[in-house]
C-alpha cells in the first residue's frame, strides 16, 4: 500500500510533553464502526464485562540512551534490542564514528563495537560483569524519550516515573508500552470492581518503533525486531475467558502484536517466547484481540497502518480528524483511544 495513505497533518501544540496529571485524567476517544464517543480513560470499565480480560505489556523501561565518546569523538547510542546480558543493538549517532573494533566509553562505562549493521545500526559488548549490566545502565544512561519529545526539552528526573508503567517488572524496553501509562491504582480498582481480570505479557519495546517508515510502499517495509513471552498460565487463561463468552482487549499495540503474533488460525493463544517481527497493515485478519486500548500515534507510522487494520482506515482517518480538531494530546505521553474492530478484521 502507498504509504501516502497514512499520512495527515499534526499541529504541534497537539504533541504531549508531559502525561496528564494525574494519569488517569487524560481521554479517550471511543472508536466503534457505528461513531465515536469522548470519554475519560476512568470510563474503561463502562465498556468491559465481567467476562472480559485485560492485557497489559509488563515490559520495564531501562535508561537506554547513552552519551560518551570514541577518542575524542562524541558519539550517542540508543539501545533497542538485548542480543544477552551484555551485547546489544544500538542506533549509534554519528554511525560513521562506531566502526567495528571501536572502544567506547560512556563515562566509565566502557564498550566496543562487535558489528555492524544497516541505517546506523551497531552491535555493542559492554565490558562490565552480566550481573551488573542493568545497574551500570541505570548510572550512566537516561531514559531513552522518544525524538518528538527530546527533541523539544529535556529528559529530566519525572520522566523516571512518567514514563515507566504501574505494570513495569520485567527490564529489557527502550521505549514504553505507552498505553499502559494511563494506567493507576484507582483505575485498577474500577476494573477490579467491574470483575475484570488482567494478565502480564512481556514484549521489550525497541527503538525501532520510533524509526520512520523511509519506503513508498508499505510492502518493502522490515521491521525491527522484538523479544516477547507469553506462559502457558496465560495463555490458558485467556483462551478459558473466550470460549466463555470474554473478548481479550490489548492495552496498546505492543501487547496486540504479541497476541498476533503468538495466535493460531482458529484464534487460539500460544504460549510464545522468542522475536517476533510481525508488520499488521489494513488486510490482516486479527485472530487474538477483540478489542484495543492505545494512544494517538506518528503520520506514516506502522502503528498508525496497525490501527486502521484493527478499526478500518476511513473510520481512522475520520477519528484522528476529530481528535486532533478537539484538542486530543498525541504520542506517547498523549491522551488514549479505545478502538472496536471494523467488522470486516475478524
Amino acid at each position: 500500500m502507498d504509504i501516502e495513505l497514512f499520512n495527515f497533518d499534526l499541529p504541534r501544540e497537539n504533541i504531549a510533553l508531559r502525561p496528564a496529571s494525574p494519569r488517569d485524567a487524560a481521554k479517550m476517544l471511543v472508536v466503534k464502526p457505528e461513531g465515536l464517543e469522548h470519554k475519560g480513560v476512568l470510563d474503561l470499565a463502562d465498556y468491559l464485562t465481567e467476562k472480559d480480560v485485560l492485557v497489559f505489556n509488563d515490559t520495564r523501561v531501562i535508561p537506554g540512551r547513552l552519551s560518551g565518546k570514541r577518542g575524542d569523538a562524541k558519539v550517542e547510542l540508543t539501545l533497542h534490542k538485548r542480543e544477552s546480558d551484555t551485547v546489544w543493538r544500538a542506533f549509534a549517532k554519528p554511525a560513521k564514528k562506531c566502526r567495528l573494533g571501536d572502544k567506547l566509553d560512556f563515562n566509565g562505562l566502557a564498550a566496543e563495537v562487535i558489528a555492524l549493521g544497516a541505517e546506523g545500526e551497531r552491535t555493542i559488548k559492554f565490558e562490565v560483569p552480566e550481573s551488573t549490566m542493568t545497574s551500570a545502565l541505570e548510572t550512566h544512561g537516561v531514559m531513552p524519550l522518544p525524538p518528538y519529545i527530546a527533541s523539544q526539552r529535556a529528559v529530566d528526573e519525572r520522566d523516571k516515573f512518567d514514563y515507566q508503567t504501574v505494570f513495569a517488572k520485567e527490564d529489557g524496553a527502550v521505549a514504553a508500552p505507552t498505553a499502559g501509562l494511563h494506567f493507576t491504582p484507582k483505575m485498577l480498582e474500577c476494573l477490579s470492581d467491574k470483575g475484570v481480570n488482567r494478565y502480564g505479557v512481556t514484549l521489550h519495546v525497541g527503538a525501532g518503533t520510533f524509526l520512520p517508515v523511509k519506503v513508498e510502499n508499505t510492502d518493502d517495509h522490515k521491521m525491527h525486531s522484538e523479544w516477547g513471552e507469553i506462559t502457558p498460565e496465560v495463555a490458558e487463561a485467556l483462551n478459558q475467558a473466550r470460549a466463555k463468552g470474554g473478548r481479550i482487549v490489548a492495552v496498546g499495540t505492543t501487547s496486540l502484536r504479541l497476541l498476533e503474533s503468538a495466535a493460531s488460525p482458529d484464534g487460539k493463544i500460544l504460549p510464545f517466547k522468542g522475536d517476533t517481527d510481525i508488520f499488521i497493515t489494513p488486510g490482516y485478519r486479527f485472530k487474538g484481540v477483540d478489542l484495543l486500548m492505545t494512544n494517538f500515534h506518528l503520520p506514516c507510522s506502522t502503528l498508525f497502518m496497525l490501527v486502521s487494520a484493527f478499526s478500518g482506515m476511513e473510520i481512522m482517518r475520520n477519528a484522528y480528524d476529530v481528535a486532533i480538531a478537539e484538542k486530543y494530546r498525541f504520542y506517547s505521553y498523549g491522551d488514549s483511544s479505545l478502538l472496536f474492530p471494523a467488522k470486516d478484521t475478524q
